[in-house]
């Protein structure tokens, strides 16, 4: 695995790591940082070239004072994908990175991106299906609403070594500058999504008490071609907690939305 710094703006050095051969896949962490999505990028890169970047801020990561809302990190992967003349690009995105790929596929004027996997993400507003507020939750309420077997994934902040905690504080710390408020949403994205002709598949754990899968309905429904797939036995990330049957959905869709002439 080939791990770079790539120069988005003169002032954002994007930390990558990539690996494999093949279609190209974007994918995107949430707020718990790359180590969320280090298995899927495992299993893809045997199929595809896969691209995971930091998110700059997250562990330890620069992240330039300008760089401030969920729109700027699209429009910077944007760019790095045009800067290396990438089409027929799968973007994938966890919880947080969801909203990015979203947003990147909203700005995506030159039709790069050719098919979307959204995994619990958040990034609308449904009123009906309020995002929990993560930052209000303490360790054990952390467990019990992204985890379906919360006792299996619990971890007592006393038993974490003080430099994991001060990097999940960082990340967090960043994550509320980037998507604090409005809380977790983009109040106008709802309504964006219908432009969106790429296929989005829309993963959800039937247990995500973050972001409900009814909240997942009400996104993938606005896509101009979505569809959504509820994940048994999982909560907020099920890549983690049921990779399984997560890898089998993406690797399908994979395979579906390939278009060679964007190539």
């Amino acid at each position: 695995m080939l791990k770079d710094a790539s120069a988005a703006y003169a002032d954002l050095s994007l930390t990558l790591s990539e690996a494999g051969a093949g279609r190209p896949v974007l994918i995107l962490h949430g707020g718990g940082g790359p180590a969320t999505v280090a298995g899927l990028a495992q299993h893809l890169s045997r199929i595809a070239h896969t691209l995971t970047p930091v998110h700059p801020g997250w562990d330890g990561t620069h992240r330039p004072a300008w760089l401030t809302g969920i729109d700027d990190l699209a429009l910077a992967y944007l760019h790095t994908l045009r800067e290396r003349r990438l089409r027929d690009v799968l973007v994938i995105g966890s919880s947080l990175g969801g909203w990015i790929a979203a947003e990147m596929a909203v700005r995506d004027s030159t039709g790069s991106i050719t098919g979307l996997v959204l995994i619990d993400a958040v990034g609308v507003e449904v009123e009906t299906e309020p995002i929990t507020d993560f930052f209000a939750l303490d360790a054990r309420g952390v467990a019990e609403h992204s985890w379906h077997d919360s006792d299996r994934y619990y971890l007592d902040p006393a038993d974490v070594p003080s430099e994991e905690l001060a990097r999940r504080q960082i990340n967090m710390t960043t994550m509320r500058t980037l998507a604090g408020d409005p809380y977790m949403h983009n109040p106008k994205l709802l309504h964006e999504l219908g432009h969106i002709q790429a296929p989005a598949l829309l993963l959800w754990g039937e247990s995500d008490r973050i972001v409900t899968p009814a909240y997942g309905a009400t996104y993938a429904d606005a896509f101009g071609n979505g569809r959504l797939e509820v994940i048994p036995k999982a909560g907020h990330l099920p890549q983690i907690e049921q990779p399984e049957p997560t890898f089998a959905l993406i690797d399908a869709h994979l395979r579906q939305t390939s278009n060679p002439f964007h190539q």
